[in-house]
């Protein structure tokens, strides 16, 4: 070998032993929170941001399909929401590796699920291998001997099937096409999906009617492989997802998912927790990434209003969950991947120009629940510095939502009617006056602005300055999820006005107030940012409390779940690493709130959305690693937990407990003193 051919080995050697070595997969754990509402997750194997998510539907479907505590199966299927409610969505062209009306279960104990990867034998002696790409699911059954090699295919499935319908034709004896038309989030809207299903093994179909078919394999078949592309374009570009890779066998996609997912979550390394602590740390990583689904084909994308468009060096995505997202996971983007965050606004400027409600249409490209507060997030990105996107070519859709959001003309979704509506809207109009001016809208600025101020004043001095007994009440008190406690800080871009009219000292007890009474719902999004208000209010040394109390006191009383008051509190942990890992009827919310409690471990908050601010409290880990784009940031605790009293940052002591992102992404080192 030549002397420059072993020295590139060696170092290409070297270097996929660092990847290796720093592959933090092997500390996530995909059934956390799959079983029953204890998060309404899945462990389908998926990319990042991979419109494909396949894994075994149970009989009784979560609102994801997959729930632990089930073991009899519907099918496999290749679409989710992850951890989202209201029926949630997907489910689709689900696959039985039995006999239609069948009675198969997963047997417990063989299932294995790692990122971009699921496996499981059956009852019947089925084993099945699941693994993905992007836009294609790939399906192993291995047959037993002597089996009757079948598998039935209901083309017309889904998780909540009150819009649904399909369509397919047999092309051949080894590709099926069609598409399939399924309710999103909630029933408020439909998406469409095109497919080619393709085995690889010849069939015969038997017992067909319009909606389903059972595919026979010849005699003596063990192992069939079928793979579905999807596509939102049409069935020619469902088969070109397949055709694109055709060349590939199953176990290099598999390693292909493995290394994706050890890419995304190897943006950030931590050290000095408990192992318990690192699994949910890199689980919640992992589930951050699982939306928004990639809905860019072959440079390609179609929008609400079914016009085709061309995406030139960028990815169009779609699947919203903004409502809950906006709040802590796409900040959290924002921080770790500037890139994709580009991409995600590029998205978002698109869909206010093509058609967007603040809940789904009924032309969704891909499986969906709401979009509501879009404003917020793109505001948040672009003082973060992320402006490689047309921030005025959205503007006329945002006054075009806030104005059929008025009492004259609510048909767009939410009204403005109640108080926590109002709170909301309130927050949404102050991006919108901020944005006007961004784009050198004056008027507009002044206009927004002025009207956000004077709702905010009239709303929280009318329902949440006063503090009544009521405040405490959920169910039946004219909000749509939440107390008044709970939404009294829903707006902390207006923390001053609060402050002027009620005085700093006294917010601060009251927000004490707030979390020794119980008052707080980890279950929900309303009030996710409360804990880390105390530094808004001058006792920074709170925040240090509640938060280090919410993630390791397993005493923790919680009165709330996401609805309603439990019948009885909760006790212990929201977060925890077993099947029934969330909290009791918390959904995970499409990565939201395992982004809270990422951004609770590293020891940083962004309070007040649409500002280029973080509010810092004292780490879990005593050191993290951010791997941002250029270079490394160290976060390192050399105080004891809940205690810190400064902080450096580059060797410079920080003045209080605030930080911009300019200043925390450009650090070196930020350091937590006693």
């Amino acid at each position: 070998m030549k002397r420059i051919d072993w020295v590139v080995a060696v170092c290409s050697l070297f270097l996929c032993l660092s990847v290796e070595a720093r592959d933090n997969s092997r500390y996530v754990n995909l059934f956390m929170g799959t079983a029953g509402d204890h998060g309404q997750v899945s462990p389908a194997a998926q990319l990042p941001f991979g419109l494909a998510s396949v894994c075994p539907d149970s009989q009784v479907p979560s609102h994801v399909g997959y729930d632990y505590d089930v073991p009899q199966i519907s099918g496999i299927s290749v679409t989710r929401v992850s951890g989202v409610g209201g029926n949630g969505a997907g489910g689709n062209l689900r696959i039985l590796p039995a006999l239609k009306g069948t009675e198969v279960s997963i047997v417990k104990g063989t299932e294995k699920a790692v990122p971009g990867y699921y496996a499981a034998k059956m009852d019947n002696g089925v084993a099945v291998r699941l693994t993905a790409t992007s836009h294609c699911a790939l399906e192993q059954y291995l047959f037993p001997r002597k089996a009757d090699c079948t598998l039935f295919v209901d083309f017309d499935s889904a998780i909540d099937h009150r819009r649904n319908q399909s369509h397919y034709r047999v092309i051949d004896n080894q590709n099926i096409e069609g598409w399939v038309v399924s309710s999103t989030v909630c029933n408020a809207g439909a998406y469409k999906l095109f497919f080619r299903l393709h085995t690889d093994v010849p069939f015969t179909v038997e017992a067909s009617d319009s909606l389903t078919a059972q595919l026979r394999f010849p005699e003596g078949t063990r192992k069939v492989e079928v793979r579905i592309g999807l596509s939102s374009l049409s069935e020619a570009s469902a088969a070109e997802e397949l055709a694109a890779i055709a060349g590939r066998r199953f176990g290099r996609h598999r390693t292909d998912a493995a290394r994706s997912w050890a890419s995304v979550l190897g943006k950030v390394d931590v050290k000095g927790s408990t192992p318990e602590q690192r699994t949910l740390f890199y689980t919640g990583l992992y589930r951050v990434y699982l939306s928004p689904f990639n809905a860019t084909f072959g440079g390609k994308y179609i929008g609400t209003d079914t016009v085709l468009r061309e995406a030139q060096d960028w990815t169009f995505y779609s699947g919203w969950s903004m409502w809950d997202t906006y709040r802590a996971k796409f900040p959290l983007i924002t921080l770790l991947d500037p890139e994709a965050t580009d991409d995600i606004c590029k998205s978002l400027v698109s869909l206010y120009q093509t058609g967007k409600r603040n809940w789904a249409t009924l032309q969704e490209p891909v499986p969906t629940v709401r979009t509501e507060h879009s404003q917020i997030m793109l505001l948040d990105a672009w003082v973060k510095g992320i402006r490689d996107f047309d921030l005025a070519a959205a503007f006329s859709g945002m006054e075009a939502e806030a104005d059929a959001g008025r009492p004259e003309g609510a048909k767009n979704g939410l009204t403005r009617n109640s108080p926590d509506q109002k709170m909301e809207t309130i927050y949404d109009l102050w991006a919108m006056g901020q944005i006007a001016r961004i784009i050198g809208n004056e008027e507009a600025a002044e206009r927004y602005l002025a009207e956000s101020e004077a709702m905010f004043e009239q709303t929280w001095k009318k329902d949440f300055m006063t503090i009544t007994p009521e405040f405490a009440q959920m169910k039946g008190n004219g909000l749509y999820q939440g107390t008044r406690w709970q939404y009294r800080w829903a707006v902390p871009v207006y923390a001053d006005k609060m402050i002027e009219w009620v005085g700093e000292e006294q917010l601060a007890d009251e927000l004490s107030d707030f979390f020794r009474l119980q008052l707080f719902n980890q279950g929900n999004e309303p009030d996710i940012q409360t804990p880390f208000m105390f530094n808004l209010f001058g006792h920074p040394e709170r925040t240090d409390a509640i938060v280090h109390a919410l993630l390791t006191d397993d005493n923790m009383v919680h009165r709330y779940g996401g609805n309603a008051e439990y019948p009885e509190p909760f006790v212990g942990r929201a977060f925890r690493n077993r099947p029934d890992g969330y909290a009791p009827e918390m959904d995970e919310d499409d990565g939201t709130m395992s982004a809270w409690y990422l951004f609770s471990q590293l020891g940083l908050y962004p309070v007040r959305l649409g500002t280029d601010l973080y509010e810092l409290f004292t780490p879990l880990f005593e050191k993290a690693v951010l791997h941002l784009p250029g270079h490394d940031v160290k976060l390192i605790r050399k105080c004891a937990p809940a205690s810190a009293r400064a902080i450096e940052v580059d060797g410079v002591l920080l003045p209080g407990f605030t930080i911009s992102h300019s200043q925390f992404t450009s650090a070196r080192k930020i350091v937590w003193l006693p």
